[in-house]
Order: structure tokens, then C-alpha cells, then sequence
């Protein structure tokens, strides 16, 4: 093997490993949320209309600038001369051109501020677009951290299910020996296998709910769907049990400085007010500047001849202009008026939409902190409740691995700590997800 094709297998053979080894790798909370925002279609056409507003932006402020346009024309004519001497007799046609030129600016002096207030819309305007798409971030932030949370659970209810068979394989195993000594009849034996069989059932159902959650969430970071998809288990001890007391209101203050929603209603507020002086310019006079400049230059071709050169007769025939034009509005049929009270109106709903929009935070995190409080309660009562379920599960099993109790007294125990175990499970990340949406009110990044 040469020197190229050995160094063709070691490129195609990395090439190969990294693609193996970015499908293999763990995700992250983090750069799901990355790979999602990313790749999501709302995220960058929320781009591409931000590109197109700071286009609308520098256009408006152009508009403010004097405009400038050239024309040039030429024009071909023909005529039969008529003799004085015999008006009947047919000449022959004789032809003239003419060019003519022309450069012409106008520019808007006065219009009662109105270029002004379209240049300070059209940036508000791209603020705003700006505001959505961190708006649209978030939430698809969220709903990553929600489909991520899901399948964390998903796992442990997998290996919950997968403890409960080993245990019950385990005393399946004893009560066969036992049986088969006599100690116990067959019908505690089926009783055991019956629970080994609804516990086998129950990691089936964990097992498609986890591939279930996980096509969910690939789905959601715009990831083609892989039978390799796994993610980073992050260590949620430290995230659970914090005993929070959260403050509504100064969680509230936080959000409102911060969160792009009230922001953007603030904008949309102070847009409708800038409608209203914009109307209330159609009531006023506009003046406008002008400035032109053309000439022009004629001659017979047919007989080839020109009183003048053609440049000379451009520069005789130079003719600037310029002008001022005022525009008096007298009588608009209250189309004028009109428009200033429907941009009055206008301002009044942003006002309304701003305060419900900050109404709406404030429920939300009012529900937040509440959700935290109870979730901190929930969680300390199954914790609780399973520790002690634990505990006479364990007494439990040892008494039946004496033969103290009956295989249905040792399935009832069996079944309670399965119980307790799963409620256990869906109060801890339950609050896992209330102290990150009190995180996400609060500023804090969404991490795990």
C-alpha cells in the first residue's frame, strides 16, 4: 500500500469514527437545548425576518435623505417641406432628431415630523423582532428541559421495573424449592409467578414509554429518530429537596425586568403612541424642496446640417430649476381626524394588552411558587411513605423466605412498595421541573 492510499484509509477512517462517535455520544441537557434552537424552522425564519426588518429600518432611515433620478430621450421626426413656389408638388421627406436630458432632486422639508416618527417605528420594529425571537427560544428551551425530564423519568421507571424483576425472580426461584418440598402449595407458587409475570409486563409498558419519550424529544431538537439516542443522566440528588421559600413578588420584579414578553408590550405600547403622532401629522402643512437641471439639442439629418454643434446647443439649452412646495391640508373629509382617534384608540389597547400581558406573568409565577411549595411537600410525604413501605417490604420478604406469611400477605407488600416507589418517582421530578420553571422566572439558565 503508497503513501496516498494510506493516508486516503486514515482520513476516511477518522472521518467514519466521528460521525460513529457523534451518534454514539451522551446528549446533554445543554446541547439539546443548543442543537434544538439551532435546527428549529420558527427559530430561523424568526432570523430571516429580522433580517428583512433592519432592511425596513435602513430604508426608513434613507427616507429622511434627498432623492435623485435622470431621464434621457431622443426623438426622430419626419416632414414634407411645402415650395411657395408650387404648393402642389410632392418633396421628399426630410428627417430632424432631437435629445433632451434631464437630472431632477426632491427632498421633504417639513411634514409635521412624521419620516422622523416612521424611522423610530421601524426600529422599534426590529427591537420587537428581536424580543420575539427570544420569546420563541424560550419556549422551545422549555419544552426541551419538559421532553428531557421525561426521559430521565422514563430510565428510572425502566430500572425500577428491572430491580422488581430480580427480586421477584429471586423468591420465584426459592418458592419453586419450596414447593417442591411441600412447604408451600401450588397455588402460593402461581401467586408469585403471577406477580412475576405483571411486574414483567410493567417493563414492557416502561420500556416503550422510554423509546416513546425519546422520539419525542429528537423530534423536538429536529433530530432525525436513531435507535442510539442517549443522554447525559446529570446528578439530580443536589436538585431536589432545596426547601424553597419562594417570594412571588420578588420573583415577579425579576421576570419583569427580564422577560421578553413585557418588554415587547412595552415596545407595542410606545409604537401605538408614535401612530398617534404620525396621524396627528395629516393635520399639518407639509413643504417640500425641489431642484432640476435639463437641456436638450436638435438637427436635421437629412441634410446633415446643425445651427449649432451638438454639444454647443447642450449647453445654450441648459435650463436649472428649483422650487419649494407647500401643502395646506384644509378639508380631508375627517379622514385626518379620523385617523388620530383610531391611533388613540390604538395606544389604549397596548396599554390594556401591556398590562394583561404583565398580568398573565404574575399568575404564572404566583402558580409557580405555589407548585414548588406543594411539590416540596408531595415529594418529603412519598419519601417518607416509601421508607417505611421499604422497611416492611423488607420484613416482608424475610418473614416469607421463613415461611411466616402467605405468598398473597407477601405480594400485597410487594405490590404497596412498587406503589410507593413509583409515586416517589413522578413527586421528584415534579419538583425537579417546578424549581426549574421557578429558575426560568428567575433569570437562572435552564441546566440540569
Amino acid at each position: 500500500m503508497n503513501k496516498l492510499n494510506v493516508f486516503v484509509f486514515i482520513v476516511l477512517f477518522s472521518i467514519s469514527s466521528g460521525i460513529y462517535a457523534q451518534q454514539e455520544r451522551a446528549w446533554t441537557l445543554e446541547a439539546c437545548i443548543n442543537h434544538a434552537l439551532e435546527q428549529n424552522i420558527q427559530v430561523r425564519k424568526s432570523n430571516l425576518n429580522n433580517q428583512s426588518l433592519d432592511l425596513y429600518y435602513d430604508q426608513a432611515k434613507a427616507s429622511r435623505l434627498p432623492n435623485l433620478s435622470a431621464s434621457a430621450s431622443q426623438n426622430f421626426s419626419w416632414t414634407r417641406p411645402t415650395s411657395i413656389l408650387d404648393p402642389q408638388a410632392i418633396n421628399p421627406l426630410e428627417g430632424s432628431t432631437g435629445s433632451s436630458y434631464s437630472l431632477n432632486s426632491g427632498v421633504t422639508v417639513f411634514n409635521g415630523g412624521r419620516l422622523k416618527t416612521q424611522v423610530k417605528q421601524a426600529e422599534l420594529d426590529m427591537q420587537n423582532g428581536q424580543l420575539s425571537l427570544e420569546a420563541t427560544r424560550e419556549s422551545i428551551s422549555l419544552n426541551i428541559l419538559n421532553a428531557f425530564l421525561q426521559v430521565l423519568y422514563a430510565e428510572e421507571q425502566v430500572k425500577n421495573a428491572e430491580k422488581q424483576i430480580e427480586s421477584t425472580t429471586g423468591q420465584l426461584t426459592l418458592a419453586k424449592e419450596r414447593l417442591d418440598l411441600g412447604a408451600i402449595s401450588q397455588a402460593d407458587y402461581t401467586q408469585v409467578k403471577s406477580q412475576l409475570a405483571s411486574e414483567k409486563l410493567t417493563l414492557a409498558n416502561a420500556t416503550s414509554q422510554l423509546a416513546i419519550s425519546k422520539v419525542n424529544l429528537m423530534q423536538l431538537m429536529e433530530l432525525p429518530v436513531t435507535g442510539n439516542f442517549e443522554i447525559e443522566r446529570p446528578n439530580l440528588e443536589a436538585t431536589i429537596n432545596q426547601n424553597r421559600v419562594p417570594d412571588v413578588q420578588s420573583v415577579y420584579d425579576t421576570a419583569l425586568a427580564i422577560k421578553p414578553q413585557i418588554k415587547s408590550a412595552a415596545i407595542n405600547k410606545e409604537s401605538a403612541l408614535l401612530d398617534e403622532k404620525a396621524a396627528k401629522a395629516g393635520l399639518l402643512p407639509s413643504l417640500s424642496a425641489s431642484a432640476g437641471v435639463s437641456t436638450r439639442a436638435n438637427y436635421s439629418y437629412s441634410q446633415w446640417s446643425m445651427a449649432d454643434g451638438y454639444f454647443d446647443q447642450l449647453d445654450k439649452s441648459l435650463n436649472p430649476s428649483a422650487g419649494l412646495s407647500l401643502s395646506i391640508p384644509i378639508y380631508q373629509r375627517k379622514q385626518a381626524k379620523t385617523s388620530v382617534e383610531v391611533a388613540k384608540i390604538g395606544y389604549q389597547n397596548a396599554e390594556l394588552s401591556e398590562l394583561d400581558t404583565k398580568n398573565q406573568l404574575r399568575k404564572n409565577i404566583e402558580q409557580a411558587c405555589q407548585d414548588v411549595v406543594s411539590a416540596q411537600i408531595e415529594y418529603a410525604a412519598n419519601l417518607e411513605n416509601y421508607q417505611a413501605t421499604k422497611e416492611s417490604s423488607d420484613l416482608s420478604d424475610e418473614k416469607y423466605f421463613q415461611g411466616l406469611i402467605s405468598a398473597i400477605d407477601y405480594m400485597v407488600s410487594k405490590t404497596t412498595l412498587i406503589t410507593s416507589e413509583s409515586r416517589l418517582l413522578q413527586s421528584k421530578f415534579n419538583l425537579i421541573f417546578s424549581y426549574k420553571i421557578l429558575d426560568f422566572y428567575s433569570g437562572i439558565p435552564l441546566t440540569l
